[in-house]
């Protein structure tokens, strides 16, 4: 576990452990988060590293499909409780 110290700034430096790790690198972009009393930090992806990421997804459904199938399963779940 690693410690770090907030500056006046307000800035926090990510220790090389940690960097190494999660892969990051100079200049990029995270996004920061108040969860639960604790400060997360998710690495931001570039728009072109999520490419793929739906391939072989079924488009024959429509949305309205969907939200009807959701509706009729948390209806179900209501009436079991």
């Amino acid at each position: 576990m690693s410690t770090v110290t907030i500056t006046t700034d307000f800035q926090v430096s990510i220790p090389e452990s940690v960097r190494s790790v999660l892969g990051l690198a100079p200049r990029q972009r995270l996004q920061a988060f108040a969860v639960d009393g604790r400060l997360l930090f998710v690495p931001v992806k570039r728009p072109e590293a999520l490419r793929g990421i739906a391939r072989g997804i079924d488009t024959a459904v429509t949305r309205s499909d969907d939200l009807d199938r959701m509706a009729q399963s948390s209806a179900r779940v209501r009436l079991t409780e």
